[in-house]
Formats: structure tokens, C-alpha cells, sequence
């Protein structure tokens, strides 16, 4: 499987509804819930597309675009947007939609980068591991 294919592949999608246990005072989705989710989301994306041990490096950019109140559902989508030699960023855009309408809006949208890593939790090179799966 080529790195194009392998991105493909490992796409995560995942539904959330949003309970008032996870809003904030507004009541509208905690920023850190939602960020927790997003990391959650994306750690998926990367261990599918290395079926590599990856860890969380850095949070590039997350935009707040439009409030998620309580009582909707939420969709997270993550996707590999670009592969390093130890390391990949993963796009992450979360829609939100009321549960009795069919509208859905991009709420949110960030993007993570992970580190694979190795038996001796030091960084590897990812596209020489996918090699070498590729050649089993």
C-alpha cells in the first residue's frame, strides 16, 4: 500500500452528542472536551496510518469557529495531512449539527503532529517502518 492509499486508510470519523456534562457556562462544548476529543481523534488517524506507538508533540492551530451548544452531535474527522521522517500532522475538522435537522457546520478545525516511536520510546523513522511491512 503507497503512502496516498495509507492516508485514505486511515481516516477516522467519530460521533459525539453533547451533553451538558460537557459544557461550560455558555452552555456550549468546553474547549478543553473538545480538544480532548480532537486528540483523541487524531491519535487514532496516526496509529492507523503507522501502526506505530505515536505520542502527541504539539498542537499547530485550533480555531473556535462557532459555538457547539448542548444537545447536538458532533462529528470528528481526522486525516494524515503530511508525513515526516519521525513524525505527521493530522488535520482535525469537527461539524456540528442539531440532532432533529440535517444542516451540519464546521465548528472547529486543528491540526496535531505526533512523533512515532520505537520499542525504546525514541523516535523511528515512519516511511522506513512502512517499508518494511510493505516488504513482509
Amino acid at each position: 500500500m503507497n503512502v496516498e492509499e495509507r492516508i485514505i486508510q486511515s481516516e477516522v470519523r467519530m460521533f459525539k452528542p453533547v451533553f451538558a456534562t460537557n459544557t461550560n457556562h455558555y452552555d456550549t462544548l468546553h474547549g478543553g472536551v473538545a480538544m480532548h476529543m480532537m486528540d483523541e481523534a487524531a491519535f487514532i488517524a496516526a496509529t492507523r496510518f503507522t501502526r506505530l506507538p505515536v505520542v502527541t508533540v504539539s498542537s499547530d492551530r485550533i480555531n473556535f469557529n462557532k459555538p457547539i451548544p448542548s444537545g447536538t452531535i458532533v462529528e470528528l474527522v481526522a486525516k494524515v495531512t503530511e508525513v515526516g521522517r519521525t513524525s505527521l500532522k493530522v488535520g482535525i475538522d469537527i461539524f456540528v449539527e442539531q440532532m432533529y435537522e440535517e444542516h451540519r457546520e464546521l465548528a472547529i478545525h486543528g491540526v496535531l503532529t505526533f512523533v512515532a516511536l520505537g520499542p525504546d520510546k525514541r523516535p523511528v523513522s515512519i516511511l522506513q517502518h512502512l517499508e518494511n511491512v510493505s516488504a513482509e
